[in-house]
């Protein structure tokens, strides 16, 4: 009996051997979450029960537990690394199957699917047309190979401070080739609906300083454009320097004659606001010279946000969401079953997983350009390493002393 008991022993602490040096062979794997060995006693037992001097049938291991602590976060210098600072798992598909991983060395395929190492697509909601996401669904991050589509200028907005002190130019007949004809001038670029740029230019003439009204000329592409096919329009402001009306609109908004660049682009239909514009006794300044349009644009990099927002940033100045990170929680993480390739699969024991985003509802944060360490203490590790040989070795002594006493006994004569 003591021989099967010691036994017990030799074959629980090899276990534990065993764990301690997968634990140690793992201390730099990313996600990796060390394992504990849990033993429980045993015992002969009849129908009858135990009896009080039963000394016990050994040991044997109970459960190979893992330890879902938090490892460090390192930072690394790839936007699609990720770390989860808290609670949760990444959801990750290989060919219709999920499993959950902590490990977030992400990269892209040939086809810019979002994988991990192993091939497998990270999962998230994907974006609606609103600017909220679908969480009731899961599709595999892909980013966008195309360009970004231009978006053809529909409004300006000058906020401008014109000269106060300014008279009436030498030469009133507009001509913007003469500097004598206006008195000031300012350009922005405008964009058709193909994307190609060209400068508007804006030019204003004071037409009568004590009434202060300006006239305001425009062209675009070097070419004048008309305001109800009138040549220009005229700009009004109080007493106090503060803006009055354009074109007679105390709102502000002009809006221009179509017009055509020539090039295959839709006609070109600009709204100005200058209800912005002051007229103080300072010099003419350009505060602010903003327009809605943009040229079309190349994936330029991608950005992800602590909520797990993947924001994809184009050349054009432009950003769109390509969907968000969902994470998963479970009642009992420790019911997970290990799959390899630090990631584990949803079990009965481990219960139904919750899905959701990062900072929401117990989800941690996710930190873009880091890496989560093994949770792994090498220190700790060694010390459990020592003990466990020792375990070892005792076991192993106490099988010789039993041979010992065996073998006095048989050579009793």
């Amino acid at each position: 009996m003591t021989f099967r008991t010691s036994l017990s022993g030799l074959d629980a602490a090899s276990t534990d051997l065993s764990v301690v040096g997968n634990n140690i062979a793992n201390a730099s794997t990313n996600g990796f979450k060390q394992s504990r060995a849990e033993f429980v006693d045993v015992f002969a037992t009849t129908f009858t029960g135990v009896s009080g001097n039963t000394p016990g049938s050994g040991v044997r291991v109970a459960t190979v537990a893992q330890q879902f602590g938090q490892g460090n976060i390192e930072f690394t210098s790839s936007n699609l690394d990720l770390a989860i600072s808290g609670e949760g798992f990444f959801i990750v598909d290989d060919s219709g199957a999920q499993a959950y991983t902590r490990a977030g060395a992400f990269t892209t395929d040939r086809d810019g699917f979002v994988v991990d190492s192993s091939g497998r697509q990270l999962q998230a909601f994907p974006p609606n047309n609103n600017g909220t996401f679908n969480t009731g669904s899961l599709s595999s991050v892909q980013l966008s190979t195309s360009d970004s589509a231009p978006n053809p200028t529909s409004t300006v907005t000058p906020t401008l401070n014109l000269d106060a002190r300014q008279a009436v130019p030498i030469n009133p007949a507009f001509d913007p080739l003469d500097a004598n004809s206006y008195n000031h001038s300012t350009s922005t670029t405008i964009y058709d609906s193909l994307g190609n740029g060209f400068p508007a230019t804006m030019y204003f003439q004071s037409s009568n300083p004590v009434l202060n009204t300006w006239n305001v000329f425009t062209e675009v592409n070097n070419s004048p454009v008309t305001i109800g096919g009138a040549a220009s329009f005229p700009l009004a402001f109080n007493t106090d320097g503060t803006f009055l009306s354009a074109n007679g609109a105390v709102t502000g908004q002009v809006t221009l004659d179509n017009t055509s660049i020539g090039n295959g682009s839709a006609p070109i239909g600009l709204t100005y606001d200058y209800s912005q514009m002051t007229q103080f006794g300072g010099d003419f300044a350009v505060n602010g010279l903003s327009q809605n349009g943009f040229a079309s644009g190349r994936l330029n990099g991608i950005d992800i946000d602590p909520t797990g927002v993947i924001f994809a940033q184009f050349t054009n100045g432009q950003t769109s969401s390509l969907g968000q990170i969902a994470m998963a929680t479970f009642p009992n993480a420790q019911g997970l079953r290990q799959l390899g390739d630090s990631s584990w699969a949803e079990t009965f024991s481990s219960g139904n997983r919750t899905v959701g985003s990062g900072g929401t509802a117990g989800f941690g944060l996710l930190q873009s350009g880091a890496l989560e360490s093994s949770n792994v203490d090498i220190a700790t590790q060694l010390v459990n390493l020592i003990t466990s040989q020792r375990n070892f070795q005792a076991n192993a002594q106490a099988i010789s002393t039993q041979d010992t006493i065996q073998q006095a006994i048989i050579n009793i004569r």
